[in-house]
């Protein structure tokens, strides 16, 4: 694949692969990252750098000054993106035409994947919109590349995820969000001409295994929690205090049981494409 030059844009060729996405780390407080899984991108083109001045000046066909801070919202977003979407078919030799392409901001697993294969510029400190809705895990996120949508209802279906670049080291980046129901400054715009995925989804199972996540728990609050609690006065002389203070030995243990949840537990299994619900 070669790059491809549109509305005077430039987008870089990156080729279909997998990215691994999410944390398997056990403590509760990587809950939100979990769980790891693999997503499986097709072939698409990103661009190198976010949108400067120039090239939203170009598309707008207005004359914006290099120190006019850009401001996005959704309204402004869509409109951008519809736009260059309609204009695809100047470009349709350039395209694989057995699919229907289109362009958008890119997902979080087809930031990733860019990025690992060196297609990505990036600038220290800067936040990047994203094409998926905001969500607390992983759990029915989208194994195929294609945009997350928003489950559930409230004021969070009109916020978008966004990448945001450590303030210090461009090697480093996290998952965030911002508000697309309002003008937002300080966020960046990187689009992508990407085929539309039409069939059923690949997801993430919804529902974890809540009875091995129970057993675990119960094992290791034990193993770290109650039998030390016990072990220690024990071992230190004061076998009689471990019979006539027993229920406070316990729910010690039980305390210092759940804190040691927060930080480490056994690594939880990473849930590859092939172990995905079919989406109706």
């Amino acid at each position: 694949m070669t790059s491809i030059a549109f509305a005077g844009l430039e987008f870089l060729p990156v080729t279909e692969g997998s990215v691994f996405i999410g944390e398997d780390k056990g403590g509760w407080i990587y809950a939100g990252q979990r769980p790891k899984h693999e997503v499986r991108c097709p072939k698409f083109f990103i661009m190198n750098s976010p949108l400067n001045h120039r090239e939203l000046s170009s598309i707008l066909d207005a004359d914006l000054s290099d120190g006019e801070e850009t401001i996005w919202n959704r309204e402004r977003l869509f409109a951008i993106t519809s736009m260059l979407t309609e204009q695809l078919s100047s470009i349709a030799t350039d395209l694989d035409t057995g699919y229907d392409w289109e362009v958008r901001c890119p997902t979080q697993s087809e930031w990733l994947h860019a990025k690992a294969t060196g297609k990505l510029s990036l600038t220290c400190g800067t936040k990047e919109i994203l094409a998926d809705a905001v969500s607390s895990n992983y759990r029915g996120a989208m194994m195929d590349g294609r945009p997350r949508k928003f489950d559930g209802h409230g004021p969070m279906q009109w916020h978008t995820a966004t990448m945001e670049i450590h303030p210090k080291n461009e090697s480093i980046n996290a998952l965030s969000s911002a508000p697309m129901d309002r003008d937002n400054s300080g966020l960046s715009v990187r689009l992508v001409i990407t085929p539309i995925r039409t069939d059923a989804p690949n997801i993430v199972p919804k529902k974890a295994d809540y009875g091995a996540n129970i057993r675990s728990e119960l094992i290791w609050t034990t193993l770290l929690g109650v039998i030390p609690s016990f072990a220690i006065p024990w071992l230190r002389g004061m076998g009689d205090y471990v019979y006539s203070g027993w229920v406070n030995l316990l729910f010690g243990g039980l305390c210092a049981g759940f804190v040691t949840g927060a930080f480490w537990r056994p690594r939880r299994p990473t849930i590859m494409y092939s172990e995905g619900e079919r989406q109706n």
